[in-house]
């Protein structure tokens, strides 16, 4: 592609080093659709006729339906003429439509391609992960809505807190599989501008029409400046850091579950297709799911660094160093978002241990906050109210009982404002109800909650329709 100016061949050690096409062959459909659009663009400006553009297109849908859909791609990897994915589709179309596919590249650069391509490809895996995300969301609503009223311990320092329900604990999780959902559609929009057109540094040498290309490919308008269309990664940096933060919640929630399926909590019966047990001692059955769950994410976390790291030392425009983010953006699609289905089944498959979580929020002085709102209630200052409910704590681990086992007379040696309707005040379903604020864990408020999200996660829209992924041509 490039061969004109040196008159000596690559060393062919070197030549087989620096080749990318053993991994940027995954961007084959992106590359065929950004082609085909160019194709489009150059026949708008006459470089093309009509009928060598229908040709050129035509080729490129063969060449994606042969390569990608069809026999080949299994082996696609291992093939060794190409240098690149750009390469590899020039040589194909050469095969099929000869001479008429070096006019393809007309007007445009390597530089440009692979960055339309990666914007295409983030894009793509951007609605992907969403998704995902909403399925893992639901499972966590569907095991919300099994559980009803059914209230668990929460924790403060791993020491039990405040009794909640168990839908609450697990809308938490919905809360922040949200929120990465927002995240990957912020960043959708900030790449989705198409630097084809931007040529090699300084923008191609002809008057071509950019926004036919961009309009071609779903995106938003052509970018703004050459230079930083050409070497612009951030929005690779936004994707990992996203996939990074969803593998910290994918991580918190694998280390409650891998805790709360211990026999000293007993809270989860794990599911059996998704552990395994030991070689030596029979009775195991081992977390494996949540603990390579915990494991990816240092994976997700060292992609992160690896490409700041690259990028931080770059001048402008592009540098063949910005080829080394691409095995680390693949191994992070095909690390996290297989994860992100199997943990879906994994929720839907578990079964939450009721009665022994209920069990142990009844222990523990869970409800001394609820007893110090019920004083508060009574015009006793919380400041007071709290230092009168931790000397009745002290005075229940003394007499081995619950707050419920102090008797009036004893309450009352210590403040007049204790009166019969304290009992009620503090069962367990008072504690939690007591908590009836937006957000809060009392019943009535859970109900609405899981309700809410239930319709959000349902009918929220993908991150690009079905529709817009057809226009663009691109296949996963």
């Amino acid at each position: 592609m490039w061969s004109g100016r040196f008159r000596e061949p690559l060393d062919a050690r070197f030549e087989e080093w620096q080749r990318s096409f053993g991994f940027d062959w995954q961007l084959l459909p992106q590359e065929i659709a950004a082609s085909k659009a160019h194709a489009s663009v150059l026949a708008a400006a006459g470089m093309l006729t009509a009928a060598e553009c229908a040709q050129v297109r035509d080729g490129l849908d063969a060449v994606l339906a042969e390569c990608w859909d069809g026999p080949r791609r299994s082996t696609l990897a291992s093939d060794s003429r190409a240098e690149d994915v750009h390469h590899f589709a020039e040589l194909e179309l050469t095969e099929r439509i000869g001479e008429l596919a070096l006019k393809l590249h007309t007007g445009r650069s390597r530089n440009e391609q692979i960055a339309t391509d990666l914007r295409l490809y983030v894009r793509e895996q951007a609605a992907n992960a969403q998704q995902l995300l909403r399925g893992w969301a639901l499972a966590l609503i569907e095991q919300a809505e099994v559980a009803g009223d059914a209230i668990m311990p929460a924790y403060t320092h791993l020491q039990r807190a405040e009794p909640v329900l168990v839908a609450h604990w697990l809308l938490a999780y919905v809360s922040m599989i949200e929120r990465d959902i927002s995240r990957l559609t912020d960043l959708s929009a900030r790449l989705n501008y198409c630097p084809l057109g931007s040529g090699a540094i300084a923008g191609a040498t002809l008057a071509l029409d950019r926004t036919i290309a961009s309009r071609e490919l779903g995106f938003t308008a052509p970018t703004a400046n050459s230079m930083d269309a050409t070497s612009d990664r951030d929005f690779l940096v936004e994707f990992l850091q996203a996939l990074s933060t969803i593998a910290l919640h994918t991580s918190r929630f694998a280390e409650e579950i891998t805790l709360f399926a211990t026999a000293e909590f007993g809270f989860v019966a794990l599911p059996e297709s998704f552990s395994t047990g030991s070689s030596a001692m029979p009775q195991k059955m081992n977390p494996d799911l949540t603990e390579l769950v915990r494991g990816r994410t240092g994976r997700m976390h060292g992609a992160v660094a690896a490409v700041t790291m690259q990028l931080k030392g770059l001048p402008l425009a592009y540098n063949k160093d910005l080829q080394e983010m691409q095995p680390v953006l693949f191994d992070a699609v095909t690390s996290l978002l297989p994860l992100l289905e199997l943990l879906a089944s994994f929720t839907q498959k578990s079964k939450f241990r009721l009665e022994p979580m209920e069990k142990a929020a009844q222990s523990g002085f869970l409800n001394a906050m609820a007893a110090a709102t019920y004083l508060s209630h009574r015009g006793v200052p919380f400041r007071r109210a709290h230092h009168i409910i931790g000397e009745a704590v002290r005075l229940a681990l003394d007499k081995g009982c619950e707050l419920d086992g102090l008797t009036l007379d004893e309450l009352r040696q210590l403040s007049s404002a204790f009166a019969e309707d304290f009992y009620a005040s503090i069962t367990l379903a008072a504690t939690v109800d007591c908590h009836d604020v937006i957000g809060g864990t009392a019943r009535a408020r859970v109900h609405e909650a899981v309700a809410s999200a239930k319709v959000r996660l349902t009918a929220a829209p993908a991150l690009l329709r079905d529709r817009e992924l057809e226009a663009a041509g691109v296949r996963s």
